[in-house]
């Protein structure tokens, strides 16, 4: 019999808050972490603005030999995993098992920023001044590395990589190693830093992004009939999952617990999927069945939600086709509204928010949604948090090339 999995530990770093409680407030209070790109001249681009993360010091985490040494990506990844694994009770570094801790960490994109500010050092300087730290800086899988190494876990240890479902498959690997007892605890998540000169070129010249660059705060903008297209954010979210008992045994706070995962493949086109989304849908019912929830036990759905034309009604039809007539008396909501699309890292910053929603009785809004769109038809909570006790929740995710998660999540009631 699979082992049960709970959640102990959140961390946060969103472009609304460097930390779970300064996300979560900004979540419920409508607020969006959109505006004009810093990072670098984007006066060129045909989008220029995005979710960025403000304020954020990687000192507070690192010294500053590891800051020079690392990617922006790495640095949220760290400072997010240190907030989780303080919340768990683990902020000491000790408590745990090293042998039976596990890192599973992934990004979508890696440290890209890195690879074109080296790119124009060998293009300008010559190969000899490529840094001798450019390959570590740029892996995809360092941040893991570089966790594990701070908390001294040596199970399972690896890096997630499958688009916009990266960190959402994370969680459910973690998941599955923890229930068959591969592990007992796993930090696991995902972290983006890919405001950047060619990602944000390369996704605006496949029409993907919003060109709405006179309102930036308004652009993400799920289910209205007026989207355009996603708006790039940047961030990260580390959940700490671990075995019940364990838990249990040292008196920990529980947050919530993983029932179920599903994870399938559509097979069908490089950027999009069919109109009913039935890969997606064959993940949701396999989180359910997983899970042993029947459609009528979830009140809540956090959508993968982007703000494109083709995702949001298609996702509508896919819960519309699992849910049945249950899914009128459900809520729906993107809180990509709000952080914007963080790509790798948006499966675990949302899992997050699910976490918070099932425990404290409150549904995060889907703001900027001010003219729904008709094909979206369901109470995707326009604007303003909802109170409303949750016991069981979905929270999906989709990546391109085909890749469909879900997982499901269910409050802790204490037994």
């Amino acid at each position: 019999m699979a082992r049960r999995v709970v959640v102990t530990g959140l961390g946060l770093v969103t472009s609304v808050g460097n930390s779970v409680p300064q996300s979560w407030e900004a979540l419920l209070g409508g607020k969006s972490g959109g505006g004009p790109v810093t990072r670098f001249d984007a006066s060129k681009h045909k989008t220029r603005f995005a979710h960025e993360v403000k304020g954020f010091d990687p000192l507070l985490t690192m010294d500053r030999k590891e800051v020079k040494r690392s990617d922006l990506f790495t640095q949220f990844a760290l400072a997010a995993s240190v907030e989780a694994m303080t919340n768990a009770g683990f902020g000491d570094g000790t408590g745990f098992d090293p042998y039976r801790t596990g890192v599973i960490i992934g990004s979508g994109i890696g440290g890209i920023r890195t690879f074109e500010d080296q790119l124009d050092i060998e293009r300008t300087m010559g190969p000899n001044r490529v840094s001798a730290f450019f390959v570590p800086m740029f892996i995809g899988d360092i941040a893991a590395g570089v966790v594990s190494m701070r908390y001294q876990a040596k199970g399972p240890n690896y890096a997630v990589q499958s688009a916009c479902a990266t960190s959402a498959n994370a969680i459910g690997d973690a998941f599955r190693l923890i229930a068959y007892g591969d592990a007992d605890i796993i930090i696991a998540g995902g972290t983006e830093a890919a405001v950047s000169r060619m990602a944000m070129a390369g996704f605006a010249n496949m029409q993907a992004l919003s060109q709405n660059n006179d309102n930036p705060t308004t652009a993400s903008r799920p289910f209205d009939r007026t989207r355009d297209g996603f708006v790039l954010g940047e961030g990260a979210g580390i959940v700490v999952l671990e075995l019940l008992d364990h838990a249990l045994a040292r008196g920990a706070t529980i947050h919530g617990e993983v029932v179920g995962y599903g994870a399938t493949g559509d097979a069908y086109h490089l950027t999009g999927q069919p109109d009913d989304h039935e890969g997606l849908q064959r993940a949701m019912r396999r989180a359910l069945e997983d899970g042993g929830l029947k459609p009528e036990d979830v009140q809540y759905v956090n959508a993968h939600g982007t703000s494109t034309p083709m995702n949001d009604p298609n996702e509508i039809r896919a819960i519309r086709k699992v849910f049945g007539a249950h899914a009128e008396s459900m809520n729906v909501s993107s809180t990509k509204s709000s952080t914007g699309h963080t790509l790798g890292a948006a499966g675990a910053i949302e899992a997050v928010f699910t976490t918070l929603a099932l425990k404290h009785g409150i549904i995060p809004p889907t703001i900027n949604l001010n003219d729904q769109d008709p094909e979206c038809d369901l109470n995707c909570t326009p604007n303003v948090a909802v109170k409303r006790e949750i016991t069981a929740a979905l929270t999906n995710s989709a990546g391109f090339g085909g890749h469909n998660t879900s997982i499901a999540l269910t409050k802790w009631m204490g037994k």
